[in-house]
This record gives C-alpha cells, structure tokens and sequence, in this order.
C-alpha cells in the first residue's frame, strides 16, 4: 500500500517518501492536444508511460514531513501541483511510487460538492456527507443538532436539496465539514461562505476549527493568509518541491522570481 493510517491526535504527524504521480493523456496522438500540453509550461513534466502513453507527471519524488503544531503554506502558480497534492494526502489519488504516512485523521476541506446528493433530503445529506468525512453513525447523530443550528436552513432540511440554492448547499457542507475537532486539516484556498450574516460565522468557525487541528496544510495564493496562520512553507513549482522551510523564507524565495 502507498498509504498508511494510524489514529491519535496527540501524535498527528504527516510525512510523504518520494511521491510520484501521474495521469495518463488519452487521445494523446493528436498533435494538437500535444501543442496545447506543451505550451502549459506550469503543469507538470510531460513524459510517456510503458504504454507510450503521453502523461502529465503531476508529482515527483515529493517529501516532506509534518510533526503535532506544524502549520504548513503551499504555494506556487496554478497548475504547480498543489491541489494534486493536498489529494495525494486525502487519499483520493494514490502514487505510483513513493509512500505516504499518517497518524491522525485527515480532514479534507477542499471540495464542498463531496458527498451530495441533489434527490436526497438535506438531514440525508448530513450523514452521508459526514460518513464520507470519516465520521462514525454514532458521532453524526451526535453532532447533528448542532450542524442542523449552524445551517440556519430548518425545514429546508426535509426537503430535497436540488431545491436549495447554491449559498443554501454550500451552508450545508461548510457546517457538517467544520462540525468536529480536527487532526490534519488540509484545506484547499480559504473558506468563506454565503451572505454577510453566515461570513461572519463561516470566519468565526474556520478560525476556531484551525486552531484546534494538530496540523494544518493549507494551499492558497493569498500569501498574507499563509503568514497569519503558518510557520512552514512548501513552493510547488511543475510537480516538484522548490523550496521547503519557514514560511517567511519560502515566500521570499517564491516572491523573488515570481
């Protein structure tokens, strides 16, 4: 297996060995599809697999490791390889070589969409949505009085959710996803949701639930986010690492050639 899971918040730590990922190009013959490939020159090396298959290395020969109060910034242009690697760590994509290891539970708050579905009512989405987070039957019916509060949306909940509108579905995610106490939060960019009303809470929760996590990996552009809330850096340039240490000097590395 490429990766590993032990539980325990007390000693959260996340460390990757030499990751390597790759997705293949079908149609890839095409000359055109080439040109467009290749003119994207902050996407990952482009190779060929055993196959002769084109493919986009996405990742290569990543590692790093994270110990308990660890507060990671990823940063680099689009196409870097942040969002591949935030996934990586998820578990969503597995490498091709290289291994990851983790000790905690992993809370992904990078795809608001996970886990809906649009012919179920809201309370189902609640626990469908929290059982995909990693979330036990008995801790979601714990915590739902205090999800369905946080919502606002009340009887909208029996209804089913391809009647909500996009602010009213993304209240609902945004409160089952920041409804529990955090091991390794990996965040993709900065949450902020719905009408003036629910920011201010949205801004109040995140604040709170980063607070409580033993390690946070946060990728976003906004380099003043990453100084407020982290102590470490990681610049991801073309699926691999530039630069990896404090913060401060990683964005200065970064911000001299960008």
């Amino acid at each position: 297996m490429s990766q590993s899971q032990e539980t325990g918040a007390e000693q959260a730590i996340l460390r990757l060995d030499n990751v390597n990922v790759s997705f293949p190009v079908y149609h890839g013959g095409s000359r055109s599809l080439k040109k467009v490939i290749l003119s994207r020159s902050s996407a990952g090396r482009i190779a060929r697999d055993a196959n002769d298959r084109i493919t986009i290395d996405a990742l290569r020969d990543v590692s790093f490791s994270l110990d308990r109060g660890d507060r990671l910034a990823l940063i680099g242009a689009n196409g870097a390889g942040k969002t591949t690697l935030l996934r990586v760590m998820a578990g969503i994509y597995e490498p091709f070589a290289g291994t990851v290891h983790i000790r905690g539970r992993i809370s992904p708050m990078f795809d608001n969409g996970l886990g809906i579905d649009s012919d179920l009512s809201g309370y189902d989405n609640i626990r469908m949505r929290g059982l995909l987070l990693g979330l036990s039957s008995r801790e979601i019916e714990r915590l739902l009085p205090l999800i369905v509060d946080f919502t606002e949306l009340g009887d909208y909940l029996d209804m089913p959710v391809r009647t909500y509108s996009s602010g009213m579905i993304l209240r609902l995610t945004f409160a089952v996803a920041t409804c529990y106490e955090p091991e390794i939060l990996l965040m993709d960019e900065w949450i902020l949701a719905g009408d003036a009303h629910f920011m201010i809470k949205a801004r109040e929760r995140i604040d709170s639930f980063v607070q409580k996590a033993s390690v946070l990996v946060l990728a976003s552009h906004n380099l003043e986010l990453c100084r407020r809330w982290c102590n470490k850096g990681l610049w991801m340039d073309r699926g691999s690492i530039k630069a990896f240490g404090a913060v401060e000097d990683v964005i200065a590395a970064y911000q001299s050639v960008a």
